[in-house]
């Protein structure tokens, strides 16, 4: 089996003892056998526990934000020529469809990443700074479509984007820990929230998908 993909074998099963059993409980036998390789293989291609949690750092946080992207610039509902909103619509749908289907991979960045220290929570910090920029040039976007005003300081709207993001982050533990919630779903849910607003939920405007 060419080495490339053992690893990938190898990085699928470390993700999923990671992110189910903790950095700390993990251990390289039970991520060898899930492997279906020996322990010694492990550590020849990666070195230590360290760098095997580093490498699925990487890999995750590479997959979350290729994720998001490709979901804004793919356009998951479809249409040529989005609007700044319907982008960040998409690029939220595609994010949460990513968290469900991946969960061991959530919790390893989201869960057990920051937690253990540098150079892991650092690894997760640069993800989370390019999806904040990214999610803050399509608010960006939208408020200087919005304002009619082009030149709108990207400053005006930066503490919105860190608070979306972070909304963001807390609605994907929500969803991952209640199977019955779609991505859609908690999509529609966080764009409810920081689009249509508290104040209009309560008053019964609600952002419209369709």
């Amino acid at each position: 089996m060419p080495r490339a993909v053992r690893e990938q074998q190898m990085l699928d099963a470390a993700v999923r003892i990671f992110g189910q059993r903790g950095y700390r409980a993990a251990s390289m036998d039970e991520i060898a056998e899930l492997a279906g390789v020996s322990k010694p293989l492990v550590y020849l291609y990666l070195n230590s526990k360290e760098e095997l949690f580093g490498a699925c750092i990487r890999r995750e946080a590479a997959a979350l934000v290729g994720a998001v992207r490709g979901g804004v610039r793919g356009g998951v509902s479809g249409a040529a020529g989005e609007s700044a909103e319907r982008q960040l619509w998409d690029g939220l749908r595609a994010f949460f469809a990513h968290t469900a289907e991946r969960p061991d991979g959530w919790a390893v960045l989201h869960g057990q990443a920051r937690t253990q220290g540098e150079p892991f929570a650092a690894e997760v910090a640069a993800m989370r700074a390019e999806v904040l920029a990214f999610v803050t040039s399509l608010i960006v976007a939208a408020a200087r479509e919005a304002h009619g005003d082009p030149a709108l300081p990207e400053r005006e709207v930066a503490g919105l984007a860190a608070a979306l993001v972070g909304a963001a982050e807390s609605l994907a533990d929500w969803a991952d820990a209640d199977a019955s919630v779609s991505a859609k779903e908690a999509a529609t849910t966080l764009m409810n929230f920081a689009w249509a607003g508290l104040g209009g939920l309560l008053e019964g405007r609600t952002w419209d998908s369709a």
